[in-house]
Formats: structure tokens, C-alpha cells, sequence
């Protein structure tokens, strides 16, 4: 179960975020990054990063601490951008929290090196959910007092977008060619090796119980939010023990804008033609 707190006092936004996620205070003296449910994307964002995130933290993958966040609208009064005293209006209730880590830096594969081992659970967990948000152009990761955090999974697990389509999608394979942890050559077989087997059943049931269950009322198809939760549990446990035999290192189709040349030059190894070299 996660821990209540209740919101005392809006910060700031941050507006890298798609969602518009803000730092703020609660009363227990801590500071956390916020994620309302009134933001555009709706709760199953917030449903996506508690199941990925307690997991990944079950996992021995480092994620910040998450909390239930109580929010009282009243305390973005004061906000003078109208975007985001209308996302607080929106959000008044339950919320979700994470705890902010000050001083934690953006991963830079430039400047942090990870090695096979690490890259390697990092890319078998996004394959196991399904994480499409942890590219080169938006790492979704930090680096505080030297180790790798993972962040931000709202959008993992499509699949629960489109529950009739659960099975099918979460059996295809996961393309990891533009994965920010590709150039670190991951050891993948290792993660299966030793992760696979701690994602029980037991396990992501209590992954999953700690949902709030208002976040999963109501969802079409199903009858009961305990028919919802196995439903995650029933995708994600045969996922765990295949999908490493389905993780692709390799692009199939080149992108029409590729990565920086210091990147291209560590996702493909093969020397670059000049031009003299076709003359």
C-alpha cells in the first residue's frame, strides 16, 4: 500500500513533462514531482506508474518513492498561469507523487557510463512493459548521487488502452534499436536470467493492489476493479518469461531523422563513408 500525504503548497511546474507535472510540498515536510489526474492523458498514466514503478522497485531497479498525494484545489489560488490553476481544479482529490530528488541531473550517455549488466535490466523491464518512452531523445532516466533512476512510465502498457486487444499486443516483440541503453551493449539474457523469475504471480498482485481503486472504476469490460487488476497480472506474468526471446537490438527501418552523429556512430559501429571513398 502506498503511503497518504496530503499537497500544502504548489511549487512550480515542470514543463518538460507532457502532462505538466509540478513540484510540491505535503505535510509531511517532503517534496515531491505531482501527477493530477485531471491532466490530459487521464488516470491510466497514473495507474501505468504505480504497477511499473512498484515493479521496478520489486525488481531492485531504482524508481522514486511513490506516494498517494491528497490535493485540495484551493492551494493553486494563488498560481498566476491559468493553464495550471485549471489543472489543479481538475485534480482535486487523489493524486500521485513521487519524491523529488534535488540535484538529480538529466542521463547523458556522454557523460554516464552503464554497464552491460545494468543496461541490460533497465531493457528488459521497458520490453516487459512495453516502455516506448526511453529513447535517445527523451531518456526518461537521472542520474542522482551516482546512480541511474528510472522515471516517468505513464506510457507503458498500451495494451490497457485497448483491453480486447490486450493478449495479442503484449505477445509482439519489443524493438529496442532506439533505446537509450542500446550503445551500452545490454546484457539481456543475464536480466532475463534474473529477473524473470521474481515476476510471480504473488508478486504483481500485490504490484497491483497498490492502485488506487477510484483510478480503475468503471473501466468497460469489466465488472469489478479486482477483475481489472488480474487482468494486468494475467498480460504482464507470461510476458515476463518470454519476451526476452523477442527483444530486437537491431532497426528494421532506418528513421527519416536519425540520432546525433556521436550517437548514430555508437547505435551502428561500421565505419562512415567520406565522400572521396565513392569517387
Amino acid at each position: 500500500m502506498l503511503s497518504e500525504v496530503i499537497a500544502t503548497r504548489y511549487v512550480t511546474p515542470l514543463r518538460e513533462g507532457g502532462s505538466l507535472p509540478g513540484i510540491v510540498e505535503a505535510d509531511d515536510l517532503g517534496t515531491y514531482v505531482m501527477k493530477f489526474t485531471g491532466a490530459g492523458q487521464g488516470r491510466k498514466t497514473l495507474v501505468a506508474e504505480v504497477v511499473c514503478g512498484r515493479l521496478a522497485q520489486r525488481l531492485g531497479l531504482r524508481v522514486p518513492r511513490l506516494v498517494q498525494m491528497q490535493l485540495d484545489p484551493v492551494i493553486g489560488l494563488g498560481e498566476p498561469d491559468q493553464e495550471v490553476q485549471e489543472l489543479l481544479k481538475a485534480s482535486g482529490g487523489l493524486n500521485l507523487g513521487m519524491d523529488y530528488l534535488p540535484g538529480s541531473i538529466g542521463f547523458d550517455p556522454l557523460a554516464y557510463q552503464v554497464d552491460p549488466a545494468e543496461a541490460g535490466r533497465v531493457v528488459w523491464f521497458d520490453a516487459l512493459i512495453n516502455n516506448v518512452d526511453r529513447s535517445w531523445r527523451n531518456p526518461n532516466m537521472l542520474v542522482w548521487h551516482g546512480d541511474l533512476w528510472l522515471i516517468d512510465h505513464g506510457a507503458t502498457m498500451i495494451w490497457h488502452h485497448n483491453w480486447p486487444t490486450a493478449e495479442s499486443a503484449a505477445a509482439k516483440p519489443y524493438n529496442a534499436s532506439d533505446h537509450v541503453l542500446a550503445p551500452s551493449g545490454p546484457d539481456i539474457a543475464a536480466a532475463a536470467a534474473a529477473l524473470a523469475p521474481l515476476v510471480t504471480r504473488e508478486l504483481l498482485e500485490e504490484v497491483v493492489a497498490d492502485v488506487p481503486g477510484e483510478w480503475l472504476v468503471d473501466e468497460p469490460g469489466f465488472d469489478s476493479t479486482d477483475a481489472l487488476r488480474r487482468a494486468y497480472v494475467d498480460v504482464l506474468l507470461p510476458r515476463a518469461a518470454t519476451i526476452h526471446e523477442r527483444i530486437s537490438m537491431e532497426a528494421e527501418v532506418k528513421p527519416r531523422s536519425g540520432p546525433p552523429g556521436w550517437l548514430a556512430d555508437r547505435l551502428d559501429p561500421r565505419p562512415r563513408k567520406n565522400k572521396s571513398d565513392n569517387e
